[in-house]
Parts: structure tokens; sequence; C-alpha cells
């Protein structure tokens, strides 16, 4: 069976056929199903979101993690393995073999630009490991966050090629974006938005439905084919902003947190040392002049701070108990033990991007407009719940990334890449307990699940020429504590934070600082003016030592190794920009709306997700309703977008129509028809005339066939994003509702016919709106 190109042919030689069936002597033989070779286990991969390396209580954090530690206990602890700073470049680099830039996905997908390195398209020639599985008689599924798929392509016309069910998924069942609500997800199965089993009020949690869909398509393999191995594929979007639990977890750290981030600190490294997953003198990283000590909060600061903190280690511990749910059933199923288990507790370091103190509804800060500890304090008793969208301040996130510097988005410390991971697979790992301290990256995963399974990196997948794996795999490590280093050097990059690791060696330069992401009008200095540092980490194990004025050779040859690296992985030019990223229109993503004035959309369709909708920001424009209300009393959407936590929505409430624009959570404006509907009503429309400027106000304008009913002035608007993972949706409501008058009614489905919303898009603005909008995704 020739493995090295996919699709495998297993025709064999057939003999003749007779005239009549009768004659027939010897017999036709039906082309055998293709198999993994034998003994091929089956493969778990679980990837938590935004997990420093220092959260988790298995690698010496404060956050319970009993299914963590149960599988390291018996397995193996990876205390060297890296990622690449950010979201989407992790996964596209994990699935893939390939580093992040080589195959389109230098930074998040929101973002992709026109050079190779950033263009936010997966090549055919980088197939993902669930296509290798699958070529080789693998059932595949992923359950939760992907974030790999083109925005622009997330819409009814495709193309699905990068969509999971064309990169090697049998089934997906999760979102695309960047993030979700856990109580509100718009979620897809497969090609299809769907409704989530159950609402908030029924106890639902996205986490737990994730993982009972995982389980359920386990068990529908194994009960039709109890030989054929799986590869299924967990990525939570816990433990991402928002940080909501379920009711029963929302008190499980009270008060735990009240000694603050710089005393939490020194308890990681304590623990982390007797664990045995750092050197035992490993010293804590030097702390950013930017963020505060706890000492220098006031009462209210850390009341807020602390409680925060709690709500994220009661997030993680949540996502690891669901873990162990799975675990469970598959040892009730018998297939445990012959599971390649990786669990990924990171995708990066832990997230930054809840500002100084915090957030109530943190999309407000991506908005330039940022939490005050007041705002938090002021709906203190509903943070963690579906009402609330929170994060914790940044200061947090570097201590969950002890003992390193540094956090997520800055992938030139360790704080930003290092991330714990344990593999379990008894009966391909004797070893149990053991730690493994070789130096590793997340490309090297899908090399690891392909020698397990004995299948080799084919030369030919779907009739394209495949680009050789560039990760190193992780096996010769299994039965071996001690054998010397395979991945030796490794460029890092995002956002012009860049490194290089060669041989125990680290240059590394931090641009930018991973709270400044979405900040409107900074001004950077150059790329050539960054300061290079210097690591020996074979004898500092946390990059606390700079050597760069002791060593300045080494530097400079580091420093030419990273231009090597860069030019070989595409990662040149270095592009150091969020905001203003697309200021160039050249380098825009395309966007299937793009200079279009008029859009008709229909009820029929399942919805557009925010990247892929028509413009909104910093604009007039207008919405007009075809409807038809058979002379009877109706309610239910018209058109809406974004959600709970900023949006709008135009409705029919007691047969009278009204449009809510909600300001980031924080304030709704109402404009409200006085009279309800008759039957011989026609149209309805909504007109914004928009002020002019960035995030500024206008006038609401509200019409009943063509006739002016209500209006309403609206003093401020969103600059540049409602939600991360809402819909714009015609004759529905999808995930959280605008208005909350109208959350009784579920999904909120119009009572009359709609047969269409057309969208008028006046000239002026338009352009710069799509910039700003796309812009302020970048701290994803």
């Amino acid at each position: 069976m020739n493995r090295h190109s996919l699709p495998i042919v297993t025709d064999s030689p057939q003999p003749s056929a007779a005239v009549d069936y009768r004659s027939q002597e010897r017999p036709f033989r039906r082309p055998d199903p293709v198999r993994p070779p034998a003994g091929a286990p089956n493969v778990l991969l679980v990837m938590v979101d935004d997990v420093g390396f220092g959260a988790a209580s298995v690698f010496g954090g404060p956050c319970r993690t009993p299914t963590a530690e149960r599988l390291a206990d018996d397995g193996l602890k990876y205390t060297r393995f890296h990622t690449t700073a950010l979201c989407s470049p992790t996964r596209a680099a994990t699935l893939t073999g390939r580093n992040h830039h080589s195959v389109g996905m230098g930074v998040i997908s929101e973002m992709a630009g026109a050079a190779p390195g950033y263009n936010g398209t997966r090549p055919a020639s980088a197939a993902t490991v669930a296509r290798i599985l699958q070529g080789n008689g693998y059932a595949t599924g992923a359950f939760g966050k992907m974030h790999q798929t083109p925005t622009w392509e997330i819409t009814p016309a495709g193309p699905f090629d990068r969509w999971p069910l064309r990169e090697g998924f049998d089934k997906f069942y999760g979102f695309l974006g960047a993030e979700s609500d856990q109580f509100s997800p718009v979620l897809y199965e497969d090609f299809t938005v769907v409704d989530p089993p159950r609402t908030p009020e029924q106890g639902y949690h996205l986490s737990e439905d994730l993982v009972d869909r995982a389980t359920a398509w386990i068990e529908g393999v194994r009960a039709v084919d109890e030989n054929k191995p799986w590869f299924c594929y967990l990525p939570f979007g816990a433990c991402h902003a928002p940080l909501q639990v379920p009711a029963s977890y929302l008190d499980k750290y009270r008060h735990e947190f009240d000694h603050g981030w710089d005393r939490q600190r020194e308890i990681t490294l304590d623990r982390q040392r007797r664990l045995g997953v750092v050197a035992p003198d490993t010293e804590l990283a030097p702390w950013p002049d930017d963020l505060p000590q706890w000492e220098s909060l006031n009462e209210d600061q850390r009341t807020v701070s602390a409680r925060l903190m709690e709500l994220y280690a009661a997030f993680l511990e949540h996502t690891d108990d669901q873990v162990g749910r799975l675990v469970d059933r598959l040892q009730e199923l018998g297939e445990l033990d012959n599971t390649l288990v990786l669990y990924m507790l990171g995708d990066n370091g832990a997230s930054a991007e809840g500002g100084f103190e915090g957030s109530f509804n943190y999309l407000a800060g991506l908005n330039g407009y940022p939490s005050t500890t007041s705002d938090v304090l002021a709906r203190f008793d509903e943070l963690g719940t579906p009402t609330s969208y929170p994060h914790y301040p940044a200061a947090w996130a570097l201590a969950l990334d002890t003992p390193y510097q540094w956090a997520k988005q800055v992938a030139s410390h360790y704080g930003g890449t290092r991330n714990g991971l344990i593999v379990r697979w008894p009966d391909g790992i004797a070893d149990k307990g053991g730690l493994r301290h070789q130096w590793h990256h997340c490309v090297d995963i899908t090399p690891t699940i392909l020698e397990a399974a004995g299948i080799p990196a084919p030369h030919s997948v779907d009739g394209v020429t495949q680009m050789p794996m560039e990760g190193v795999a992780m096996n010769y490590t299994f039965d071996d504590a001690t054998a010397p280093d395979r991945h030796t050097t490794q460029y890092f990059e995002i956002f012009g934070n860049r490194g290089i690791y060669h041989e125990g060696w680290t240059a590394v330069t931090a641009h930018r600082a991973p709270w400044l992401m979405a900040t409107h009008g900074l001004e950077l200095p150059s790329l050539d003016e960054d300061r290079w540092e210097l690591y020996d980490t074979r004898t500092d194990w946390s990059q606390a030592r700079d050597l760069a004025d002791r060593h300045p050779d080494t530097l400079e040859k580091l420093k030419q190794l990273f231009l090597v690296e860069a030019a070989r992985h595409q990662v040149l030019p270095l592009d150091d920009r969020t905001v203003g990223r697309h200021a160039d229109p050249g380098s825009r993503p395309p966007h299937p709306f793009a200079g279009r004035r008029t859009v008709t959309l229909y009820p029929h369709m399942q919805g557009l997700v925010e990247k892929a909708a028509p413009s909104f920001f910093n604009r007039s424009f207008t919405l007009t309703a075809r409807i038809d209300t058979h002379d009877r009393p109706c309610r239910g959407m018209l058109a809406g977008i974004g959600g709970r936590f900023g949006g709008f929505a135009f409705y029919v409430l007691e047969s009278r129509p009204v449009f809510c624009y909600n300001f980031s959570g924080s304030h709704r404006t109402f404009v409200r028809s006085p009279r309800p509907l008759t039957g011989d009503v026609r149209e309805v429309s909504l007109h914004f005339d928009y002020d002019g400027g960035i995030g500024q106000g206008g006038e609401a304008v509200l019409s009943v066939d063509g006739e002016v009913v209500a209006r309403e002035r609206i003093e401020r608007t969103a600059r540049a994003i409602f939600s991360m993972n809402e819909q714009l949706d015609i004759g529905v409501d999808r995930g959280s509702p605008v208005a909350e008058e109208t959350a009784e009614f579920g999904r909120f489905a119009f009572t009359g016919t709609l047969h269409h919303v057309r969208v008028d898009l006046p000239p002026g603005g338009g352009a710069q709106a799509d910039d700003r909008r796309r812009v302020a995704l970048a701290t994803h």
C-alpha cells in the first residue's frame, strides 16, 4: 500500500468477466478498505486557549487541573514545549507540521494581508494531519475553536476548501472565529449554522457541549467499526475571554488571589521548582515597567482584580473537568490505553488583552473604550455570568506565565510561547510520570502523531505535491529522558516581536507590549531601533539574565540566523502594525461585499459572520425590510448584528417596529414606532444618518411604507467591532440578544412573512470603515 500518495489506491487485478454470471468461475474482489498500519493508536489532541505556562496546577500554577495531573501521572510532562504566541498561527502550525508563516498564517486570519506569509490561506501543499490520517483510514472529528478559515470564505458562497470538513475532518462542531460567548455561541455543524441544544437558563455551557459532541462521535465510530482508529481534535474556546463559567463554579476560588500577582509569581515558582518543571536555580524574569505592582493598587482595584482572576481559575478548572469527562468515558469504552493523548495547555501565553484594570466587557476595550474599576464594581455580582463579558487585568497574565517574561502576542520571549504539554499513551510509552526537558515546538505535533501511527508524511495529497514537514517528531523522547535535542533551531515572530532559538541560545526583541495591540495613534520605534537581548537558556531557564553586552558576537550571529530563517519561511517583510495594518487597499483581505452599495439578504440565509458582513461602522446606512403581516399581530427579528455586548437590532415587538442600538453593552438607544403595523404595510425601514468621523453619533429614522414614524439621536457608535462570534442575522436572532426585551423569545423568528432585507450603504467612509473594523481584531 503506497501511503506516500493520497488518496491511496487499493484496486487489485480482477479476473476476466464471463458473458453470463452463471459461467463466472473466479469471483470478483472488492477493493480492500484503506486501513492504518497495525497498532496505530487513536489520537486525542486537546488544546486549551490562552493558558500560560504557570497557570495550571500540573505545571505549578494556582488553577486546579486534576485531569491534567492524572494524565501526567500516567504519561509525560514536556517542560520546554513552545507555541507561536497567537491563536490562528499556533493552530495552523500544529495541524500542518509547518511553520505558521510557511502556511500563510503569520497573524490571525482576520488580519490577513497579501504577503505570502500573512495571507491567511493555507496552501494545498500543506495538508493537515487530519487529511493525512483520514486518507490512511482514520475517522476524524473536530469539536471546538478552529480559527483558521479565512473570514471572507465564511459565507454561503464559500469557497469551502479551508472549512474543517474540507481540511480532513469527517465531522465538525464548533465555531470558526477567535472567541465565543460560552453561554450563547453561534455554532456550526459541518457547514451549517445550528442552535445550541439548550439555553443558558437550562444550564448550557459551550465547553460541556463540545465534550458531549466529541464523546457521542467517538461512541458512534466505535459502535459501528470496533477496529477503526479515530483522531479527535478538541480545541476549547476556553480559557479565552470572555471569562464565563457555570454558576456552580463561580465561587470555587473566592479570596484565593487576594495576595495579588506579585506574591502569586513567588508561590508558583516555588511549586514549579518542587515539581521539577523548571530548573532548581530558575529566577523570576524581570517585571515590565508598564504594569503596576499589586501593592500600588487601591482597595477597589484589588477587589476587582482578585475577582477576575478567581473567574479565570474557575474557567480553567471547569475546562479541565470537561476533559476529565471525556477521559473517563474513553476508559469505560476500553479505548484509553491505546489512545495517544496530547494535552496542550495553551495555544500561546496568557492573555494581556484585558487592559490595565480588567474589564466587564472587554470588547469595549477593542473599540478604544476600556473599562475602569468603577465600571466593573457597578456590575460586580454579574461577573462570570451570561450578562458579562469579562477579562482580567494584564498583570495577571504575567503571573500566569511564571517564571517567564511577557505574555501572549510577544513571540520573542517564553512568556508568549512556552506552554505545558502532556503526552499519555500506555501502549506506546512505558515511563509514567516522567519529565521531558527536550526543546520542542507545536510544529512537532503532526510529525509525532504520524510516527506514532506508522504513517509517513505523504509526498502528494489530492494531486498536489506537498512541502516538507518542518517539525521534528518527539517520539524519540518517549522512552529516553536523556536523549539529545533534535529540534535545535526555531524562529519566532508575531507583530514584529521576534526571536531565534539555536542550540540553547535565544536572541530576542520585544517590539511592542501586548496591552497596546489595539491602541489608536500609537507610534512605535522602527524595527531597526529595537534592542535585542541574548540569553543562554542552558544556564538561565527563564531568560532572566540578558547577556547581550557580554557576548556581542554571539548575538550578531543569532540575529543573522533569524534573518535566514525569516527569509526561508516567508516571514519577510516584517510588519508590526495592528491598527492600520490594512491602510493600504492593496494589502486588505478580500471581502464579499467590497465596493457594493446595495445588498439584499434573505431570511433563509444562515447569517453572515461580522467579518464577512457589510460594514456598518463609521458610516450612514439604511435597512429596508419587505414584509407581510397577514393582518395579524406579529413580532420578531428583521435584521440584527452583534449581541448583548454591542450591536444593533431592527425588529418588531407587539406589532410595533423598533430599532435598538447597543453601544458596547453600556447604553441602548431605542427608536420605537408609536403605532402598530396594519395589514396593508409592505415596507419598514431604518435610516441612520451618521455625523462623520470615527465612533461618532447620528440620527436614526424609522419609517413605515415611506412615512417617518419615529426618530432618535444616537450619541456614540462602535468604532470597529460589535462582537467576535455573533452574526448578521435576517429574520432570526442567533447568539445573545442586542436588547434584553427580546431575550424571552429565544431565536425571535419573525412571525409574519419577511421577504428580504435590503442594505443600502451610501458612498463615503466605507473603505475606512472596513479598515477600522478589521484592524481592531488584532488582539486575538
